[in-house]
């Protein structure tokens, strides 16, 4: 299947934390810090600007992205929600102004958590928390939809394996079903790997 695997879940929250801060303002970068510091075990890796940001955080492995910009051009967001979609992991973004198509970006990107002109220390303990509860949710539907779509691509390969044993043998779907199932137990394999061989040797035989 071409799916998409669904990324693995965020730590829960209180578990230990690797958080990514960045923000280009050392001042504004203290606040999450101290915020942070109410997050037990958290350990807070500060990137002061967004050069090669989706490289530094592929090597940090961050469990949380928190990101903050005080006047982000609509370029910057857009450059941002991209990073969101790379690192797979709760991103938080806090910024000083935003407007309706780019909160809908936002969600669009899969951000976690996005404040509008809302930094202060005391928030950011539940805001964090927040983003990696929603993160683990929408990871875990992502999941569901992908083994649905997989379990559903399956069931129509392995009809389309019946269709060929039946009428190549003169079987019935019943009778065609169980030399599916009487071959992937004696060979011990999964009934949809026999089910792809026979449908792959049918279309090279033409």
């Amino acid at each position: 299947m071409s799916d998409r695997a669904a990324p693995p879940p965020a730590p829960a929250p209180g578990e230990s934390l690797t958080i990514a801060v960045v923000d280009p303002s050392r001042a504004r970068a203290a606040i999450l810090e101290e915020g942070l510091r109410a997050v037990a075990g958290a350990r807070v890796v500060v990137i002061p600007d967004t050069a090669d940001l989706p490289d530094r955080l592929s090597a940090l492995s961050p469990d949380v992205v928190v990101i903050h910009l005080e006047s982000p051009s609509r370029d910057l967001l857009e450059q941002m929600f991209g990073v969101s979609r790379l690192v797979e992991r709760p991103v938080a973004m806090f910024v000083d102004r935003s407007d309706t198509p780019m909160m809908q970006a936002a969600v669009d990107a899969g951000i976690s958590a996005y404040i509008v002109d809302g930094l202060r220390a005391e928030r950011i303990k539940p805001i964090i928390e927040i983003a990696i509860l929603r993160f683990n949710a929408f990871t875990r539907l992502q999941r569901e939809l992908t083994e649905a779509r997989n379990e559903l691509a399956d069931r129509k390969l392995i009809d389309r394996a019946k269709g060929i044993v039946m009428s190549a043998k003169g079987l019935s779907e019943d009778e065609a079903y169980k030399q599916l199932r009487r071959k992937a137990m004696n060979e011990k394999r999964k009934i949809v790997d026999i089910a792809r061989a026979i449908v792959t040797a049918a279309d090279l035989l033409g």
